[in-house]
């Protein structure tokens, strides 16, 4: 089997997704892309995206994506930032099974700050189209990726169960986490290789 020529088809098959979601949506395909996927509430992670995604856009050194709907308040304000960052911020509220599965095709990460997950299948999904996963390290997603500095293939980050006004810490550790995955972007083919043989591999 040539695994060689297999990597090339699936790396040069990711980089035609991802060009055809930025053409799509206006963003730059020649930034890292993160995505979410999933509903827009407190269990998700989602009430860190406002402050942590503004900013890791500041920076301007990545696209970010969100697909999903929730809280009226984290809504409100994932669509707000649309007006600050439109050229490398999208979002759609709501769900949308087909653009989902474009999302996972096209992104280089997906994240997955979760509170609470018994399980996790967006995590498995993401590794199957070659997106690497970075996770809040609690039940499946705890079980199910293995961090890069264990010879892994996503990112996992620790934070403490929280209550009110404890928001600051938990978006804290996500960030480093988004400012790790940013570092080894350029070693990119070398993760992707990493999740195809993970995921691909018998």
């Amino acid at each position: 089997m040539d695994t060689t020529r297999e990597i090339v088809d699936f790396t040069s098959g990711k980089e035609a997704n991802k060009s055809d979601l930025c053409k799509n949506f206006g963003l730059d395909e020649s930034l890292p892309l993160f995505v979410f996927i999933g509903r827009l509430v407190p269990e998700k992670g989602a009430d860190l995206f406002p402050a942590v995604l503004y900013k890791s856009l500041l920076k301007k050194d990545c696209s970010l994506f969100i697909l999903g709907a929730g809280k009226d308040s984290i809504e409100s304000e994932l669509k707000s930032l649309r007006f600050h960052f439109n050229k490398n911020y999208a979002s759609v509220i709501g769900f949308d099974e087909a653009l989902a599965h474009k999302l996972y095709a096209a992104a280089d990460f997906l994240l997955m700050p979760s509170r609470v997950e018994p399980c996790g299948l967006n995590q498995m999904y993401a590794l199957r189209y070659g997106t690497i996963p970075i996770v809040r390290r609690t039940g499946g997603l705890n079980d199910s990726v293995i961090d890069i500095g264990d010879d892994g293939f996503g990112f996992r980050f620790a934070m403490k169960t929280l209550s009110g006004g404890r928001i600051g810490i938990a978006a804290q550790a996500f960030d480093r986490s988004l400012n790790k995955s940013l570092r080894i972007f350029a070693l990119q083919p070398i993760y992707l290789q990493r999740v195809f043989f993970h995921t691909w591999k018998p």
